[in-house]
């Protein structure tokens, strides 16, 4: 078994030292799934809640989250992000998903700033659509794939991809 890459030798938590590996080009995807009632996803379609376009503002939190990320996660390095894309899809009618894309050059990963900014995208959506919905469920936040580093390329398996499915999240 590997050790936890954040304990030193005499098991105390510590920032990795990145100072020796190499910059490359790093980018990551993530996902966050907001299930909602049907009130919800049709005021978000229509854009007729009072708060304003909820979609919008919810792309901005997702990249201020991801910017924000190593004040959120203590042991994460500040990065330098070259890009942040966030995307909005509707996997089924009460489902949203949303997709971040996050890309630097680097000497670490920025899977941590994909998460982030999911999850603060997904948060935003509920704070805007609470009035309509408090019974929303955020659900399904993870990684989709990484390229870049020594650890090299990761992407979701086919199988865990459908988050109905009842083997979604299961090695198989």
């Amino acid at each position: 078994m590997q050790p936890l890459s954040h304990f030193n030798d005499s098991g105390r938590a510590h920032m990795v030292d990145v100072g020796s590996k190499p910059v490359t080009l790093r980018e990551a995807v993530a996902e966050a799934h907001i299930t909602m009632s049907a009130d919800a996803s049709q005021a978000i379609r229509s854009g007729n809640l009072a708060k304003g376009d909820v979609l919008q503002i919810a792309t901005v939190a997702a990249i201020q989250a991801a910017k924000q990320t190593s004040h959120w996660i203590p042991l994460c390095h500040i990065v330098p992000l070259e890009h942040v894309e966030v995307g909005f899809q509707w996997p089924e009618t009460e489902r949203l998903q949303i997709l971040v894309t996050v890309r630097t050059h680097g000497k670490t990963g920025v899977e941590m700033e994909a998460l982030t900014a999911a999850t603060a995208g997904a948060l935003t959506v509920y704070d805007m659509c609470k009035s309509v919905d408090r019974g929303m469920t955020i659900q399904l936040v993870r990684l989709v794939q990484k390229t870049g580093g020594s650890k090299g390329s990761y992407k979701l398996d086919w199988r865990e991809s459908d988050p109905t499915s009842s083997t979604s999240g299961m090695s198989q």
